[in-house]
C-alpha cells in the first residue's frame, strides 16, 4: 500500500538549481535515500527557486526600528486574549504570553502565497525518503541559541523527545505517528514515521521550535514561568507586566537576519502585547493611542464607533484587507460529553433558537454571512448532493450515517429575521418532542422527569447580547437556558476540562488540511483534555475521512475527502455555526508602512510592516 500512496513522495520536493557553494553535500543521497532540496510542499511544484533573494510580498529594503503596539487577535495552544500568566506555550498548563513564537526558530519556514509550501529556515535543506516514511533535515551551522551557543541537531531531537513525551496535547496528537527523531551527526537530523497517515509528518516537524537541550536540562519544561525561556529567534522578551503586557525586542545579533525567507521581515524594533480583560476597554485604549495596531472583531463597532477624532483627521486609517483562507470555523460548540446533549435531534432543534437574520441586521449593521461549513470560504465546503468522488467515499459508511448525508448538505435555518420566528420554534418543539423531550408543568422534561438545562459559557461581556436572545427562544421551549460569564483564567481552565454545556469558539483550517483534524474532531482528541474537540465529536465515519484527507495524494483528492467529511459533520449538528466575513477590519494609527503585495493566505502585520519614519513624525507633531 505504501508505494502506491507514496508515488508522489519523492515529488513532493522540486528539483531546482542550487547555489554553488551547497552542491558538494546536496548533490549526494541523503541518509533516506531522498533527495536533498531547500523547500517543501505537499502538493504541487515550490514558487521559490534554490537562488530566491526575498518572498514576493516581503520588501527588503524596508527600514528596521520602531515600536508596534498591538492586542492579542490570534492564539498558538494554549495562549488566551485577555490575561496571560506562563511564558511557556508549549504545555497545556496556564494561559501562554503573545509572540513568544517570535522568540524561536523552526527547522522550515511557511511561504504564505502558498497553500502549503515550506522553505529553509534553521535547516537549509529537507529530504523525504521515497517511500514517504522518514524526513532527514541538514541544518545550518550558523544556528546559535540568545546566549551565543551553537543549536545543533542534539537540540532538534532533544526538542522532539520533550514534547513527545510533555507537549501540549495539541502537539502531542500531531506527531502521534512520528516514532523517532535521531542525530545522524552535529548538523543532520533523520526523523522516521509509522502508519499509513504520514503525508503531512515532514511538515509538522519542520514547524516544531528548536529548543536548547542545555537550558531545558537545567530547567523544568513542564513548569509555568514568567521566565523568558533561551531560544534563537529574530525577537526576546524584555518586559514582562503579568496579565499587562509583554514586550519582544529585536535581537540585532539574530543569527538568521540574513537569510532569503526573512529578508523584509521581523521589521519592528520592540513589538509589545497589551491585554485587557474586556474588549470595549482596550478600544478605548485604541482611541486614546495606548497602542497602534487594532483588529476590529465587532461589526456593531466597526458601522458605528469610528468616528472619533482620530479618524475624522487621517491619525487613525480604517483599513479592509481581503481573507482569502478557509473563514475559520466559529460557532456555539455542544458539549455531546453532556448526556442531555448526545441526541443529534435534540442539538439540532438548537440551531432553530438562533435568528442569524435578526442578529446580523441589529447587532451586526448586515455586516457578516452565515457560517455553514467546517471550510468556509473554500473549495473544500460541501454543497448540494453528493455524487462522482464524493458519493463513492461516503457509500461505504452508509449504514453508519444518517440518510440526510445523501441528501442536501445542511445548512442552517433561514428565519423571518423577527427574533422570535414561531414556525422555527415550532420546529425545534416537534425535534425535541420526537427525541423525548415534552413540556410538561412548564419546562420541557424527558421520561425520567428531568429537566432540559443548558448554559452558554462565555468570558466576553460584549457577546451577551447575541446569547441572551438565544436563552430566551430557548426558554420559550421549556428549556431551563442560562448564561453564565465567568473571567477568563476560569474560562479557559473550564474549557480544558470540558466543563461546559455550549460554548464560543474559532478554529481557523489550514488551506491544506491536514493531522490538525484529528485535534479538532478526531475520536482520541474526544478524551484528551485541552483538546480542540470541545464538541466531544467520537465517530468512526470522521476518523475515516480524516485518515482519507490525511492520506490524500492530489489536492484533488484532498477536497473530495474534505467535503465528504464537512457533510458528515454538518448532518452530526455538533455545533451552532454562527457567521463569518472574508476580510481584515483594521485601524492603525498612520505610522506603518506596508508592501504593496499582500500575502494570500496571511494578514502579515506583525511579520512585514515597518515603521515609515515620516509618518510617525508627521503624527507626533
Amino acid at each position: 500500500m505504501r508505494p502506491a500512496r507514496w508515488a508522489l513522495a519523492a515529488s513532493l520536493f522540486v528539483s531546482l538549481a542550487i547555489p554553488a557553494a551547497a552542491q558538494d553535500w546536496m548533490s549526494d543521497p541523503a541518509p533516506n535515500g531522498g533527495d536533498w532540496r531547500h523547500g517543501i510542499s505537499i502538493f504541487g511544484d515550490l514558487k521559490y527557486p534554490a537562488d530566491f533573494t526575498h518572498f514576493d510580498y516581503a520588501n527588503p529594503d524596508a527600514p528596521k526600528g520602531g515600536t508596534l503596539r498591538l492586542t492579542p487577535s490570534e492564539a498558538y495552544l494554549n495562549q488566551g486574549f485577555t490575561t496571560f500568566d506562563t511564558l511557556n506555550v508549549f504545555v497545556l498548563k496556564g494561559t501562554g504570553g503573545h509572540g513568544i513564537r517570535l522568540n524561536f526558530d523552526t527547522l522550515m519556514t511557511r511561504a504564505h502565497d502558498e497553500p502549503d509550501a515550506m522553505y529553509g529556515l534553521a535547516a537549509e535543506a529537507a529530504a523525504i525518503a521515497p517511500d514517504g516514511m522518514s524526513v532527514a533535515f541538514r541544518l545550518r551551522d550558523t544556528i546559535t541559541f540568545h546566549d551565543g551557543t551553537r543549536a545543533t541537531a542534539d537540540d532538534v531531537v532533544f526538542t522532539f523527545d520533550l514534547l513527545k513525551e510533555h507537549g501540549h496535547p495539541h502537539i502531542t496528537t500531531a506527531i502521534r505517528d512520528v516514532i523517532s527523531a535521531k542525530a545522524l551527526d552535529e548538523l543532520t537530523v533523520l526523523y522516521t514515521f509509522e502508519g499509513d497517515f504520514v503525508r503531512d509528518l515532514p511538515f509538522t516537524v519542520a514547524d516544531l521550535p528548536v529548543l536548547s537541550k542545555a537550558y531545558y536540562t537545567a530547567n523544568d519544561f513542564k513548569a509555568s514561568t514568567l521566565e523568558p525561556p533561551l531560544m534563537s529567534g529574530p525577537y526576546q522578551v524584555s518586559d514582562v507586566q503579568q496579565g499587562r503586557s509583554i514586550t519582544h525586542r529585536l535581537d540585532p545579533d539574530y543569527w538568521g537576519r540574513d537569510l532569503p525567507v526573512n529578508a523584509g521581515r521581523f521589521n519592528f524594533g520592540e513589538i509589545r502585547y497589551e491585554y485587557f480583560r474586556e474588549r470595549t476597554a482596550g478600544f478605548e485604549a485604541f482611541k486614546s493611542g495606548e497602542y497602534d495596531f487594532h483588529e476590529e472583531f465587532t461589526s456593531r463597532f466597526w458601522a458605528t464607533k469610528y468616528d472619533f477624532p482620530a479618524v475624522l483627521d487621517g491619525r487613525v486609517l480604517k483599513l479592509t484587507m481581503p481573507d482569502n483562507r478557509p473563514s475559520g470555523t466559529q460557532g456555539w460548540f455542544i458539549n455531546t460529553r453532556r448526556a442531555h446533549l448526545s441526541d443529534p435531534k435534540v442539538r439540532e432543534a438548537l440551531n432553530h433558537a438562533f435568528d442569524f437574520e435578526w442578529t446580523n441586521r441589529f447587532h451586526f449593521h448586515d455586516l457578516y454571512k452565515r457560517t455553514h461549513s467546517y471550510f468556509e470560504n473554500s473549495d473544500m465546503k460541501a454543497m448540494g448532493v453528493p455524487d462522482g468522488a464524493e458519493l463513492a467515499l461516503l457509500e461505504p459508511f452508509r449504514d453508519q450515517l444518517p440518510e440526510s448525508v445523501f441528501g442536501e448538505a445542511y445548512v442552517p435555518p433561514v428565519s423571518d429575521g423577527s427574533g422570535q420566528d414561531r414556525r422555527q420554534l415550532k420546529i425545534a418543539r416537534d425535534m425535541l418532542a420526537d427525541a423525548g423531550w415534552e413540556v410538561r408543568d412548564g419546562v420541557l422534561k424527558n421520561a425520567a422527569d428531568e429537566v432540559l438545562e443548558i448554559e452558554f459559557l462565555t468570558d466576553a461581556p460584549t457577546f451577551e447580547r447575541v446569547i441572551q436572545p438565544v436563552v430566551k427562544n430557548l426558554a420559550l421551549l421549556g428549556i431551563d437556558a442560562k448564561m453564565r460569564l465567568v473571567d477568563p483564567a476560569q474560562y479557559e481552565e473550564r474549557l480544558k476540562d470540558f466543563d461546559f454545556d455550549i460554548t464560543t469558539r474559532r478554529f481557523s483550517m489550514q488551506e491544506t488540511p491536514g493531522v490538525e483534524l484529528r485535534a479538532f474532531m478526531g475520536s482520541r482528541a474526544a478524551a484528551e483534555p485541552g483538546s480542540r474537540n470541545l464538541a466531544g465529536i467520537s465517530s468512526p465515519v470522521v476518523d475515516a475521512l480524516i485518515d482519507r484527507a490525511i492520506s490524500a495524494t492530489s489536492r484533488e483528492e484532498l477536497t473530495t475527502a474534505a467535503r465528504a467529511l464537512d457533510r458528515v459533520l454538518r448532518a452530526g449538528h455538533y455545533w451552532i455555526p454562527q457567521w463569518y466575513k472574508a476580510e481584515h477590519n483594521l485601524a492603525v494609527w498612520n505610522k506603518f508602512g506596508w508592501p504593496d503585495t499582500k500575502p494570500k493566505y496571511h494578514r502579515g502585520v506583525v511579520h512585514l510592516w515597518w515603521i515609515d519614519p515620516e509618518k510617525e513624525a508627521a503624527l507626533n507633531r
